[in-house]
């Protein structure tokens, strides 16, 4: 959205803040979110969830001096309407114009940049190994990340660029040093925290067949082969080559319990097979991440934990409130898992969604190429992460 002067409102609207919003919406409240960003913005991604209607009317469409009554008829003169936008500055005029006609309006601070800011830690309370471990939410765009922590020290898996303070501040809080930041592959959907962690004295891990992809900065990195174990506390995280989304893709075992899976396997779905050779290699991808599903991740127990690196709408949480499964209830409720390799290769190539937004930027950023800064790195990943093979559920009905 171009910068723009807003007159003042004859009314001053209140904020509310992302996670409170956050908060309500979890609880089911029915909740009513005027979006008036552009149209194109507003399909790329807007706040979603089983009590929200989502309305949106361009800001623009605001600012006319004589306001079209078709405007004010979409919208409920009955209950409360959360306006959003960007940054926050057109959706606190909006809100304060509308509680002006007399509708009971609030501003999201911050926009949808703010929605992008919340980030939340979950602990896995299945999880049955030595430590502790806690899921990252980021519900903005689906990613998520670990904290694995024991005996004082830690290990942050998938960490974003976005939260490097967090993951050394959240170590701290349980009396820990993070001693290392672990990447399941090169990412597409959001930029990296390794190299910042680097930068803190952290040594930051990518799998070795990732960085054969052609990473620039090797001297910052220590490659994880298949099989090598990283230690903290008494926790170890083994490192398991898992190709199929990526050449790179490596899972990483936590405790013998968990299985960090990056883009490998989610809860609902599996991965997507065309983010690093494109529509032509896809195919070939996916008969790759058909072996290493059988082969390597169902050859597990069925106590193992699995703990995807994003999640979706399609999605169902566990009771702890965490995107995580028992292998063994992904192996009865996932066809996918139990099909033959021709029929898996039809079903996933058959519905994938639209690559993430500026995807190859992303990739090129992770593989050291692009040096960018933190405000842009922001930017760049805003939005869904579509790393799975369907936008529906694979699990269950």
């Amino acid at each position: 959205m171009a910068d723009v002067d807003f007159p003042t409102p004859e009314e001053t609207a209140t904020a509310i803040e992302p996670t409170t919003l956050r908060s309500r919406i979890e609880e089911g409240e029915a909740i009513t979110i005027l979006d008036v960003r552009m149209g194109s913005e507003y399909e790329e991604w807007h706040i979603e969830g089983e009590s929200v209607e989502a309305i949106n009317v361009p800001y623009y469409e605001f600012l006319d001096d004589d306001i079209g009554e078709d405007i004010f008829e979409s919208l409920p003169d009955d209950e409360e309407i959360v306006v959003v936008c960007a940054k926050g500055e057109a959706s606190d005029y909006i809100a304060g114009l509308l509680k002006g006609e007399g509708y009971d309006a609030v501003n999201v601070a911050e926009g949808m940049n703010g929605w992008a800011e919340i980030y939340e830690a979950v602990e896995v309370t299945n999880y049955d190994g030595q430590g502790t471990v806690f899921q990252y939410q980021r519900p903005s765009s689906g990613c998520l990340g670990y904290l694995a922590v024991d005996d004082g020290e830690a290990a942050v898996i998938d960490p974003l660029r976005a939260f490097t303070d967090r993951y050394l501040e959240d170590a701290a809080e349980h009396d820990a040093d993070l001693v290392y930041a672990l990447d399941t592959h090169v990412h597409a959907d959001h930029v990296s925290g390794i190299r910042p962690l680097a930068a803190e004295g952290v040594e930051a891990v990518l799998p070795a067949a990732a960085i054969d992809r052609g990473v620039e900065d090797t001297d910052v990195l220590t490659a994880a082969e298949d099989g090598d174990v990283f230690t903290v506390g008494d926790v170890e995280i083994e490192a398991i080559h898992t190709p199929g989304h990526t050449t790179g893709m490596t899972s990483y075992l936590v405790g013998d319990s968990l299985l960090a899976t990056g883009d490998g396997l989610f809860v609902e779905s599996v991965a997507r097979p065309d983010l690093e050779a494109g529509d032509e290699g896809a195919e070939d991808a996916a008969r790759q991440l058909y072996e290493t599903l059988q082969e390597r991740i169902l050859t597990l127990s069925d106590d193992v934990l699995i703990a995807g690196g994003h999640t979706s709408d399609a999605a169902e949480p566990a009771a702890d409130g965490t995107y995580t499964a028992p292998l063994g209830d992904l192996r009865d409720e996932m066809d996918a898992l139990s099909m033959d390799v021709e029929d898996f290769v039809e079903l996933i190539l058959a519905d994938m969604p639209p690559r993430p937004a500026n995807y190859e930027d992303i990739i090129a950023t992770n593989l050291g190429q692009n040096q960018i800064d933190d405000e842009e790195a922001f930017r760049l990943e805003l939005g869904p992460n579509n790393c799975a093979a369907s936008q529906d559920s694979l699990a269950g009905d």
